[in-house]
């Protein structure tokens, strides 16, 4: 009788013995990431789940990652199927507006440039010794958007998910104090002076149904492995824009936008086991995302400069900074950024032209990169 309660305390207390250092260290971080998404709204809508994810799985004999595990049966679902973010693409699509991008196409170069910091972060983290696939999804990373990081490390590089999603999303978040710093030291008082007009144009319904389309059948052609993710935003994008069926518009930005980022974030948390997340490489991975989005920064604003001289001081510099895939994050750090220099200065639906067409020039840049892996063989 003794030895049959002994052995139901040893039970209770089986977690507490098992409990190592790095699980530790990671329910400190879940905890941060809760407190950022709580108290600092940062993100709430993933990084609370994600923290709650990360609490979790490093909860010793819980067995919530093991087979049939429920952690375990989502992750499976919707992460390595790569469900969840093409899911959510559609709802993005459904709530973004291109009609800035349309009215200045030359926003999109914008959107364009802010992604070279990608391919600098991928060539860096070659020369640091990670393979193909790894270098990839890190440097995808300063694309700033976090779907296209999750589609592309859940089907390429799973054993990367967990921190190079939480470097995504976690740099996105932070998007309001990385950049102005770089956007200040890259530009004169005169140039963050510039005041743009906004000349309002219409946009026909025609041209913006179109658009999706196009851009899906030519992003398809020209970059085939990134074409789930482009269709799915684009698909997202048709529905919004042709009007044509509301119940599905409101369901994908709404309701199942909600749910899948609910569960994909408790699926990203639950990657972050302390004994696999804390290590040397982690600390690496999230370096260099940093630096990813703080080069795409850089990029873009170097891009609006030479506009800026090009068109003999038309185009303010700093909206070359919304060209990353914080959407519509860092339109609005340009817009506050810009008001300091010119009150009557109102950059906003211009950077948010480079807002959106970043957000397909992460998609696409994704895309190439991985087309360009498949053409070598490597995939």
């Amino acid at each position: 009788m003794v030895e049959a309660i002994v052995n139901g305390l040893s039970g209770l207390i089986a977690g507490t013995m098992h409990l190592q250092w790095a699980n530790l260290v990671m329910i400190a971080i879940g905890g941060l990431l809760l407190y950022l998404g709580i108290k600092k709204d940062f993100e709430p809508l993933l990084l609370v789940p994600i923290g709650f994810g990360a609490i979790l799985v490093n909860i010793p004999l819980a067995g919530l990652m093991e087979k049939d595990g429920f952690l375990r049966i989502i992750y499976d679902a919707g992460v390595i199927t790569e469900l969840f973010p093409l899911l959510i693409f559609v709802g993005i699509g459904a709530m973004t507006d291109f009609g800035p991008v349309l009215e200045n196409p030359y926003t999109f170069l914008l959107g364009a440039a802010g992604q070279f910091g990608i391919f600098l972060t991928l060539l860096l983290a070659l020369a640091l010794g990670f393979k193909a696939l790894d270098a990839v999804t890190i440097g995808i990373i300063g694309a700033c958007d976090g779907p296209t990081v999750i589609y592309v490390a859940s089907q390429y590089a799973p054993h990367l998910l967990g921190p190079v999603s939480v470097a995504a999303y976690s740099y996105m978040s932070l998007v309001p104090l990385l950049q102005p710093p770089i956007m200040r030291l890259l530009t004169t008082d005169k140039e963050r002076k510039v005041m743009m007009k906004t000349h309002k144009k219409t946009v026909s319904k025609t041209t913006r149904i179109l658009f999706p389309i196009v851009i899906t059948i030519v992003g398809g052609l020209i970059a085939p492995m990134g074409l789930p993710l482009l269709a799915s935003i684009m698909l997202g994008n048709l529905m919004k824009e042709s009007g044509a069926v509301p119940r599905l518009t409101n369901t994908a930005s709404n309701e199942m936008a909600n749910i899948v980022t609910l569960l994909l974030g408790m699926s990203i948390g639950a990657t972050m086991n302390g004994p696999v997340f804390v290590q040397t490489t982690t600390l690496i991975i999230l370096a260099l995302g940093l630096l990813a989005i703080c080069l795409d920064t850089v990029c873009g604003v170097l891009f609006g400069k030479a506009l800026c001289a090009l068109t003999k001081g038309k185009v303010n510099p700093l909206i070359g900074a919304a060209g990353i895939s914080a959407f519509p994050m860092s339109a609005r750090v340009v817009q506050k950024e810009g008001f300091k220099y010119n009150r009557k200065n109102y950059l906003l639906m211009h950077a948010m032209g480079a807002n959106a067409g970043g957000q397909v020039g992460s998609v696409m840049a994704a895309a190439v990169m991985l087309s360009v892996l498949k053409g070598m063989g490597i995939i």
